[in-house]
């Protein structure tokens, strides 16, 4: 007697993810990994065996936007940039994107955070907001980053669509990767000014980069991020405070610099009553 053949599981069953690397360096390298599912379903599991960092299931989609829902291998993410980016590449031709969409993140019961996404120049950038910016002083010894010779009170900005971060510059790229966080005393820094984040900066950066930067938030639960589009935003908006905005272009390129694993952001921004209105994106390759 022939034995009955073994049920089919829905995990056999569903769609592979599309693998994606969303924000890599032009040499194709860092950036981060996103597993795009096309449909719902079993998504913690799904996740968990994907084998990337963060996967995204699209839960419904149409030429006006996406409904997305985010988790890492162990919990559910809430949103990421960096996903949404990764599922509206996957999902641009087979649902019709228009150039204009609604991208919709989070649990589909509890309604979701919703932002705009545009395509630009073939790659799909998501609104931040307006940023607004406002200069302080603030003592960056404990960072080690006071300048020689001069007061510990260094002219910094407070910059922010919603939590603020602190933003420095530094003296150049060198400084910049030569840099090593200490979450102490950047959670010192930031409680002192009111802030959340801390971004440090130069001008230019490699492969014709407009500004490269490095962005660190231990008070929000990492020392240092890999590719962050809001700490770019607030970046954008401080260049912008400071005239220092290309004039002949709406577009800078970034290199967001973690020892590593680089990336590579794109910002476009315009100017707004408040501040810069500002949206960050980023170019997606099959992995």
């Amino acid at each position: 007697m022939n034995a009955e053949p073994a049920p089919v599981t829905d995990s056999e069953t569903a769609p592979i993810p599309h693998l994606r690397r969303v924000f890599a360096a032009p040499d194709g390298s860092g950036g981060k990994q996103v597993a795009v599912f096309p449909d719902g379903g079993d998504e913690q599991a799904r996740a968990a065996a994907s084998g990337a960092p963060l996967s995204v299931f699209v839960q419904a989609a149409d030429p006006t936007g996406l409904r997305l829902w985010v988790f890492t291998p162990t919990r559910e993410k809430g949103s990421s940039d960096s996903a949404a980016i990764a599922a509206l590449s996957a999902a641009q031709g087979s649902a019709g994107l228009l150039d204009v969409v609604e991208v919709t993140q989070g649990d589909p019961e509890a309604g979701g955070e919703v932002q705009m996404a545009q395509l630009c120049g073939g790659e799909w950038l998501l609104r931040q907001g307006v940023v607004t910016v406002q200069a302080v002083t603030a003592d960056l010894s404990a960072l080690g980053l006071s300048q020689p010779g001069l007061s510990p009170a260094q002219p910094v900005w407070v910059a922010g669509t919603g939590r603020p971060n602190l933003v420095a510059e530094v003296a150049d790229l060198g400084t910049l990767d030569a840099f090593v966080p200490d979450d102490a005393a950047v959670s010192g820094v930031n409680r002192a000014t009111g802030t959340t984040g801390l971004i440090l900066f130069c001008m230019g950066g490699p492969a014709r980069a407009d500004v490269s930067f490095r962005a660190f938030g231990p008070l929000k639960g990492f020392t240092e991020d890999a590719a962050s589009s809001n700490m770019l935003a607030c970046l954008t908006g401080v260049l912008g405070h400071l005239g220092r905005l290309p004039a002949d272009s709406t577009l800078i390129r970034a290199a967001q610099r973690r020892p590593g694993q680089p990336a590579r952001l794109s910002a476009q921004y315009a100017p707004a009553d408040s501040g810069t209105e500002v949206w960050v994106g980023g170019r997606v390759t099959p992995v």
